[in-house]
């Protein structure tokens, strides 16, 4: 992210009517209409919109934000992996300008974040991420798995007591969105922070830069992000942290040049990946486990069932990606799937579409997964801007899962799992609430008198599992 009092804060398209003349221009549309990329509607069910975008209107301006909608996987995959034409300086913008308050509040924290990692464009990009990459290499992921499964049992352990005093629980905030973060913590050596804080700080930083606050609460966001901010700085000025930890490698890098990296430069790279490997990561285990429930069957076969745990996560990212899109912007004129685009066209990459392109996907509303490309979803991106944590991400959602189905195999969504609040901000999209009973038989859950239907749902739930 850039968003500092001295960096443009917005996107340089303007709400207004597109001022190229070719065949991506807003009247295209017609019958599609206005679309609002923050809207209920859309947040909630975006597949019709971009069903529609990636079959009628493949690359399309649109006037609200002024970026160009890119929704079909080829045109995706190919702006990913030319980044000399499609560069990621756009990458981590905010995307509604920040109020002058909120603006000082970060001033006043010194909150300034260079190129890094997911911006980064130049020639400082490939050894700062080969440092980051080191830390999520597939030895590491592999050892990690005990400690995702330990952090996993403990915080189900409350979900289980939870549903013991009351039948009912909630997933998001006592185990997908507390999980990540702690695994993070310790995999990264993080101490003295309450892993709640953390996640708050996180929280924070995606809704003031993806999100479209009000005034009034860029302000309560930006005081969170400057906290967060401040406490990154002085994680990366004690010069005492391990040499093998995060962030002392990160503090030993050297440049092309020589010259050793600065701390403004490791702040940034941390803040990424401590949004990434938590708020992002508990996005897509929340996502895994409501459409796990909601699948009929899948609920208790993930919990013994060899590879299918993985190969859900996997057809997840493909179809309900954490990270719906991505952003990048033209270095010079370019044509994208038959539209020319002018140097400094900002596109949004419409990550979540392109894992529906039929042209990739046999049937790919129907969630499948044994699919035999289901991995070929861009749900993590492709290239050198990869995500480097995408094998953890993966591999946590997957024992998240797992673990939840073995230990509390009677789950089932709650009724007002239906009408829970989805995150809608501008590239991430997850369920906020995953509401789950455990419906007991009349003679109890062990009694030997319990009938054959003991484990159908109340409330007249459609079986899940």
């Amino acid at each position: 992210m850039t968003p500092a009092p001295d960096v443009a804060l917005s996107p340089a398209g303007t709400v207004g009517t597109c001022p190229y003349d070719h065949a991506g221009r807003d009247d295209a549309l017609g019958p599609l209409g206005p679309l609002d990329l923050f809207g209920e509607d859309f947040v909630r069910d975006p597949h019709p919109r971009l069903d529609r975008l990636r079959s009628d209107a493949p690359v399309h301006r649109d006037p609200g934000t002024g970026l160009w909608l890119v929704s079909r996987y080829e045109d995706i995959r190919r702006v990913l992996l030319d980044p000399a034409a499609f560069r990621p300086d756009n990458a981590q913008h905010a995307i509604t300008p920040l109020g002058v308050p909120a603006l000082r509040i970060l001033a006043r924290a010194g909150f300034r974040l260079g190129p890094a990692l997911a911006n980064n464009a130049t020639d400082s990009h490939p050894g700062l991420r080969r440092v980051v990459t080191r830390f999520f290499n597939a030895r590491r992921v592999a050892a990690s798995v005990p400690v995702i499964e330990r952090v996993a049992d403990e915080l189900l352990g409350t979900v289980r007591a939870e549903l013991d005093a009351t039948g009912r629980s909630d997933l998001f905030p006592a185990f997908a969105h507390l999980l990540p973060c702690r695994v993070m913590m310790e995999l990264l050596g993080v101490e003295g922070l309450d892993a709640g804080t953390l996640v708050r700080w996180s929280d924070a930083s995606l809704e003031l830069f993806w999100g479209r606050p009000s005034p009034e609460r860029q302000r309560e966001l930006a005081v969170l992000v400057a906290e967060f901010h401040t406490w990154l700085t002085a994680l990366v000025g004690d010069r005492t942290a391990p040499a093998d930890s995060f962030v002392g490698a990160l503090n030993r890098h050297r440049l092309p040049d020589g010259t050793p990296v600065d701390p403004r430069t490791v702040v940034s790279a941390c803040f990424f990946v401590f949004v990434a490997g938590q708020s992002t990561t508990g996005q897509l285990i929340s996502t895994v486990l409501h459409r796990a429930l909601a699948e009929p069957g899948l609920w208790p076969r993930s919990g013994h069932e060899e590879g299918l745990a993985g190969a859900w996560v996997d057809e997840v990212l493909r179809r309900e990606p954490p990270v719906t899109s991505w952003r990048r912007v033209t270095a010079r004129p370019v044509e994208l799937g038959g539209v020319a685009l002018p140097p400094g066209a900002e596109l949004l990459l419409m990550l979540m579409g392109s894992g529906s392109d039929p042209e990739v996907f046999d049937d790919p509303g129907r969630m499948l997964p044994d699919r035999a490309n289901g991995r070929l979803h861009l749900a993590f991106g492709v290239g050198r801007h990869r995500c480097p944590g995408a094998s953890l991400a993966r591999t946590e959602a997957a024992v998240a899962l797992r673990a939840a189905a073995r230990r509390l195999p009677g789950l089932r969504l709650a009724p007002e799992a239906e009408r829970a609040p989805v995150l809608g901000l501008l590239s991430f999209r997850a369920p906020l609430r995953v509401p789950v009973v455990e419906p007991v038989p009349a003679d109890g859950p062990d009694g030997p008198d319990a009938p054959d239907d003991a484990g159908a749902p109340a409330d007249g739930l459609a079986p899940a599992g």
